[in-house]
């Protein structure tokens, strides 16, 4: 048996974690590239059996310093072209892009009225509260098809430093808040870290990760398989890990505490170490594609001091499992029907929990426990 094979399965740049074969010889900059580059010759949702419909919540759209007052932005979400302003009170509005006159996208040379969205073409003016046409400068009356509402409007929140919209497929209202999240708004803490993936796959695939303990041996390299306290409530779910670290103080007790509010917003707290929070900001864009956008931030007193590189080593280890992760969901299909053993975690009870999020008249199969 070679020295390589005698390694320990404890760092995931060595064998045995299989998917460090596609990664190692990638330059830093190579794997920039890669976490956002096109993926060629995927097979179709259907036959990857990712045509299970968006699971409802909060969903993050910008930063809020991404969009400033008197701006319009186009976004893609949910298979949707939106345009997205923030009026001159400040307040951020949504619609779908197309002009109900005739057509043109108002996220791309459409501009703020006001509050209101006026379209590129002909000038015509939308409410982003009551979804329909105000103005029509040229128009001596407006027609009524669109004087009344013409659109469906998101409702939006604005929470850590983050623009949050609710996706529900049938229009419904919102059913829970955002949570608020301290640290993300503390002047004692840093500026966000950002790092950014496109994962062609589904949010539910994704989703499972969290509670599939063995495949953090064999994906991300680790000597043991977790083990985690989980806790799951009407429309979140967290779970807690436990854990001897090591440092150049001393072994210390870390925690790591991952929370999810709905499938949209979802948040990690690492203590013990260096205290971190993670924002993952993940939002469907194509039933095979997510925008992943990770933005951490942690105290100035560590991130700027004597723990300085420990504080920088956490953001880069978490950023490599997540490139690791990707390896696999990127090319895996959505099992409906998955057999499972007894090491591998609580799957069906989170399928279970999940299939909460989906529309009853909508396309799921989450909703299916093994």
């Amino acid at each position: 048996m070679s020295d390589q094979e005698n390694k320990p399965a404890g760092d995931a740049r060595t064998p045995p974690v299989a998917v460090w074969q596609v990664l190692e010889k990638m330059t830093k900059d190579e794997l920039k590239d890669w976490r956002v580059a096109p993926l060629d010759n995927r097979p179709s949702v259907e036959e990857r059996n990712l045509d299970i419909g968006y699971p409802f919540g909060w969903y993050p759209m910008l930063l809020s310093n991404e969009l400033a007052v008197g701006e319009v932005k186009p976004l893609r979400y949910f298979s949707q072209e939106l345009a997205i302003w923030r009026g001159e009170d400040g307040e951020v509005r949504m619609v779908d892009a197309y002009c109900k006159h005739l057509g043109a996208h108002m996220g791309h040379g459409g501009k703020v009225h006001g509050n209101l969205l006026e379209c590129p073409f002909h000038a015509w003016r939308y409410d982003g509260n009551e979804g329909n046409v105000k103005e029509i400068p040229y128009a001596r009356a407006i027609p009524p098809q669109v004087k009344r509402k013409c659109k469906d409007v998101w409702p939006i929140q604005e929470a850590n430093q983050i623009i949050w919209a609710w996706y529900h497929p049938n229009g419904d209202a919102p059913l829970y808040d955002v949570v608020a999240l301290p640290e993300a708004t503390d002047a004692e803490w840093t500026e966000f870290d950002e790092c950014t993936w496109k994962i062609w796959g589904s949010l539910q695939n994704m989703g499972e990760n969290g509670v599939d303990f063995a495949h953090f041996k064999y994906i991300h390299g680790t000597a043991t398989m977790p083990e985690s306290e989980l806790e799951w409530g009407e429309w979140g779910r967290k779970g807690i890990v436990r854990a001897k670290m090591g440092t150049p103080q001393g072994e210390v007790d870390g925690v790591i505490t991952a929370t999810s509010n709905g499938p949209g917003q979802n948040w990690v707290r690492f203590e013990g170490i260096c205290e971190t929070l993670l924002i993952a900001c993940i939002t469907p864009v194509e039933q095979d594609q997510l925008h992943v956008r990770y933005f951490y931030t942690q105290p100035k007193s560590q991130k700027e001091g004597p723990m300085a590189g420990l504080a920088k080593a956490i953001i880069a280890d978490v950023n490599k499992q997540l490139d690791q992760d990707k390896v696999v969901w990127d090319r895996m299909i959505f099992e409906p029907n998955p057999i499972i053993c007894d090491g591998d975690g609580p799957i069906p009870k989170y399928r279970q929990f999940y299939s909460r999020y989906y529309a009853e008249d909508s396309a799921s199969g989450g909703n299916e426990a093994a």
